[in-house]
């Protein structure tokens, strides 16, 4: 939930916390000596979005895949950050939620098993709270081989 702490790093952690400014870090830096253990894998988080044109800024920590070959275990963790995420929204009455590519850049999650997962957990937690506050989701993608994974399966 700290971001990234390496200077100029590409990754979306460094894009967050860079654009929100130094209070979202100093936020998330409050709610970790608060909670007194780093955010498990899966779970999620709400701030303040700071300098953001958004509200709020809903963390996640997704799974880490060194091989780039994941575990059930670790599907079931990319799984959980959506819903997660979903839940954290809902709960505090967000119309609208963003998604970026959790866990496929520096974190190696396969790109296209990532988006399958996405969007088939998104759906099924819209499917299973129909009164869920979240009304529209964006899955935003970086890159054009993104976009190109997400259409089809979207449809």
């Amino acid at each position: 939930m700290l971001g990234c702490f390496h200077p100029l790093h590409k990754c979306i952690d460094n894009a967050i916390h860079s654009a929100a400014g130094v209070q979202l870090r100093e936020e998330c830096h409050r709610l970790m000596l608060q909670q007194g253990h780093l955010e498990p894998t899966g779970r999620a988080k709400i701030t303040k979005a700071y300098n953001l044109p958004c509200k709020y800024v809903i963390h996640t920590v997704g799974p880490i895949i060194p091989d780039g070959i994941p575990t059930e275990s670790q599907r079931e963790q990319l799984a959980s950050c959506y819903r997660s995420i979903m839940a954290c929204a809902d709960e505090h009455g967000l119309e609208s939620v963003a998604f970026c590519c959790i866990s496929t850049g520096e974190f190696r999650f396969p790109n296209q098993l990532a988006a399958e997962i996405a969007v088939q957990t998104v759906k099924d937690y819209l499917t299973e709270h129909p009164d869920c506050s979240v009304r529209q989701v964006v899955f935003n993608v970086f890159k054009d081989m993104d976009r190109d994974i997400y259409q089809p399966i979207i449809k």
